[in-house]
């Protein structure tokens, strides 16, 4: 309606700069969406100046900022967002404030930490499943369905899917590539590297191989760094990573299902090198399903099926550069289109109601 208020929001996040991760990425980049649709008030706590989180001090003494800046406003919010489930109880805080409108957003381990058992996992699950039960009507904003999944296993059962988006913008491609397979990511074993490497990669012609950009965290997957056909480039960021999403023959984001529970929450990878121009084949699992549209930002494949991966990468090889160039073209502006920060800042606002 004409002159009708835009609704005021607070936005509590403990991931803020100068931190450095997908969570602190997201929590600025959803409130500078969330701020051209409505009044948004955000609560932060910053992370140290070396892009660290921040220290357990500050982490102990954010509730107590929460407070005094809640209770501070001139007037009561009419909703609140909470950037992850980890800290569901200022959401009490929030009701107490007299927002009548809560949700809170969740990304991956701060769901599924209690799926690692032991004393940790347990009380994890313990503290989310109270939640739960105190924050029955709360509205749960997951970034993939396979998040939403997870959700209802400590009784969160009220949620909204809203994918993430990326801030990639390139030119388009021109259907030319370098012959190599690029992998994008952490080195850990859900991730698939380790497993692409043994099974898939003996499968593919000689002369295909593998760029690996990223960080090495898990000791049995660094040592398929020794693999003559696999070459490590190391961390890439900015451009570098836009022109290696562009250049290489596919992106391959091989994850394979885990018996411990763990899982990919979303996929970032995914979007991201369909938005640069790159050629993206995902497995069929998790949040892969939600980070890649199939058949048009990208091709899902069945996890762990080695014979599959091999057949789709050389299917790929085998495209002429023309036809190759029109398939990403569209599906680099189907990725611009979809997974967008605006179109996640208005589904977001769009829970609330």
């Amino acid at each position: 309606m004409a002159g009708e208020m835009p609704l005021s929001m607070v936005f509590i996040t403990r991931k803020w700069a100068p931190a450095v991760g997908g969570m602190e990425t997201w929590s600025i980049r959803m409130a500078e969406a969330l701020a051209r649709l409505c009044a948004l008030e955000p609560i932060a706590l910053p992370g140290k100046d070396d892009g660290m989180p921040p220290s357990a001090v500050s982490l102990l003494a954010f509730p107590f900022t929460v407070i005094r800046r809640l209770f501070a406003l001139p007037v009561t919010p009419d909703a609140a967002l909470l950037g992850d489930m980890a800290i569901w109880p200022l959401a009490l805080v929030a009701m107490l404030r007299g927002a009548p409108r809560i949700a809170i957003a969740a990304h991956g381990t701060d769901v599924a930490y209690h799926r690692r058992g032991g004393i940790r996992g347990h009380l994890y699950g313990a503290y989310l499943r109270l939640g739960a039960r105190l924050l029955r009507n709360t509205m749960i904003i997951a970034n993939s369905r396979a998040t939403a999944e997870v959700l209802r296993e400590t009784g969160w059962h009220n949620s909204a899917i809203v994918p993430l988006a990326t801030d990639i913008v390139a030119p388009p491609p021109d259907g030319t590539h370098n012959g190599r397979l690029l992998f994008a990511g952490r080195l850990i074993e859900r991730k698939g590297c380790g497993w692409f490497i043994r099974e898939v990669l003996p499968l593919l012609p000689a002369h295909i191989t593998l760029d690996i950009a990223g960080t090495g965290w898990n000791e049995t997957e660094r040592a398929m760094l020794d693999n003559p056909r696999v070459h490590f480039l190391g961390a890439l960021h900015g451009e570098a990573l836009i022109r290696a999403y562009r250049d290489a023959l596919a992106v391959v984001i091989p994850n394979i299902p885990m018996a411990n529970g763990e899982y990919e929450g979303f996929g970032l990878v995914a979007p991201e090198a369909a938005a640069a121009g790159g050629m993206v084949l995902a497995a069929d699992c998790d949040g892969l399903r939600d980070a890649v549209i199939d058949g048009v930002t990208g091709r899902l494949l069945p996890p762990a099926d080695a014979p599959a991966w091999a057949a789709a990468v050389v299917t790929v090889e085998k495209w002429p550069d023309t036809a190759r160039s029109s398939r990403l073209i569209a599906s680099q502006k189907a990725a611009g289109q979809h997974f967008d920060w605006q179109r996640a800042a208005a589904q977001t606002l769009a829970a609330f109601t």
